[in-house]
């Protein structure tokens, strides 16, 4: 048994964990962070397809928070101690440019993850904190409505004033994100809400879809309907798959589609082009088709829709792909146009949480205090990253809550 060894004890060595680990032992804390997998951040290295997507350039704090919807009420003060500018400012000092992308994406202008990383274990390092790789932590122990100590294999027992939950939440298990903090809360009453995917690709029923495979739009609106009632329409970025839809806009839908599906037949409608109108899509079809009247109707749209997708609007508006362009209808040209502005899908579910970027469920907010992520049931508990019930879109907003309730938590932790 450790007893007193150490001020602050932190589970999980992930984003959140590590910037907690960090800014604690920055502050003067001893610091002990226990990691259950053999090496630190196993999930950050595969965040943004490997380059990590390290937050949103979205200045405005009203404007950031409320991409989080019914949680935003809890997220304003904690963004206000540190969000965007400062976590910008974090790695920039600690000799990490980055660069902003599509929709104001931010990453390290090295794409690599390994970046990110590099600057956490650095920072960890400078403020002496202990790291415990292989350290499988088996619950809390308790005492007078207290956190007393966390259990470790064996008899092992880590003894502090403060304890930090950074466990994740339950995308990705092979990475060590299993739910464990989950049931550590449950067990000592905390409420936790029930775990789903939240971010992660779409599962459609068209065969078609796998000649696509590969196609990608960097604008595209997507318009959710259940049993033929409109639900919800975003616009963003997609990609198509073998299996159906992936990309920041079908991740940022998927809440939705799996919230529909419980309920009934969910079919997706795709506008290939949110920006104009159905008149002007169909002026620029037919001024195409003026240019090129002698050309076989397949190699007339080079320009207009991705090569990918041109065999299968073709067939789904039913014109021959070996049609010479003077030939073409007016009424199949409209159909063309109605056809890729309002391009039919029918979903028939989600990929599991082994391909989620996140989940949803953990503990509920009210039970939290975002000034100073403290459990607000346990004075000596704080809690931080995907451990939390906040829903949040694609585009470097998870990793940004994992910053800025890391901070947060362990400057307080240090303060305490």
């Amino acid at each position: 048994m450790r007893e007193k060894e150490y001020d602050v004890v932190i589970i999980g060595g992930g984003p959140a964990g590590m910037m907690a680990a960090g800014r604690a032992a920055e502050r003067g804390a001893r610091v002990v962070l226990l990691e259950k997998n053999a090496s630190l951040g196993t999930k950050l290295l595969l965040t943004g397809g490997g380059r990590c997507n390290v937050t949103n350039a979205e200045f405005d704090r009203n404007i950031f928070a409320a991409k989080f919807k019914g949680a935003a009420k809890f997220l304003f003060s904690l963004f206000s101690r540190f969000g965007v500018e400062e976590t910008l400012a974090f790695f920039h000092t600690r000799g990490m440019p980055t660069k902003v992308e599509a929709e104001k994406r931010v990453f390290p202008v090295s794409d690599q993850a390994q970046s990110v990383l590099d600057v956490l274990v650095e920072y960890m390092r400078v403020g002496n904190v202990h790291v415990m790789l292989g350290a499988e932590v088996a619950g809390f122990e308790m005492a007078e409505g207290m956190i007393a100590g966390v259990r470790l294999g064996g008899e092992e027992v880590l003894r502090a004033q403060t304890y930090v939950l950074a466990t994740g939440g339950m995308s990705r298990p092979e990475t060590g994100s299993t739910g464990d903090g989950f049931r550590f809360l449950k067990a000592i009453g905390h409420t936790v809400a029930e775990s789903r995917v939240a971010l992660v690709p779409i599962r459609v029923g068209e065969s078609w879809i796998r000649s696509i495979s590969g196609a990608s739009l960097e604008e595209v609106r997507m318009t959710v309907f259940l049993s033929g009632e409109k639900k919800e329409s975003r616009e963003g970025a997609l990609l198509f798959t073998h299996f159906g839809l992936s990309g920041p806009l079908a991740l940022n839908m998927s809440r939705c589609v799996g919230e529909c599906l419980r309920r009934g037949k969910v079919t997706l409608s795709l506008d290939l082009f949110p920006r104009s109108t159905f008149d002007e899509i169909d002026t620029r079809i037919r001024e195409l088709f003026e240019r090129q009247k002698n050309k076989q109707v397949k190699n007339s749209l080079d320009g207009f829709l991705p090569p990918l997708l041109i065999p299968v609007v073709l067939s789904l508006a039913n014109i021959p792909f070996e049609m010479p362009v003077r030939n073409v209808s007016r009424t199949s040209r409209l159909v063309l146009a109605r056809t890729v502005k309002d391009l039919h899908l029918t979903a028939i579910g989600l990929l599991g949480k082994d391909k989620a970027i996140a989940t949803s469920g953990g503990v509920i907010p009210e039970e939290v205090d975002f000034k100073t992520m403290r459990s607000r049931l346990f004075p000596n508990l704080y809690l931080a990253g995907d451990v939390l019930d906040i829903d949040r879109p694609s585009g470097g907003y998870s990793l940004q809550l994992c910053w800025s309730t890391g901070w947060v938590a362990g400057n307080a932790v240090a303060e305490k």
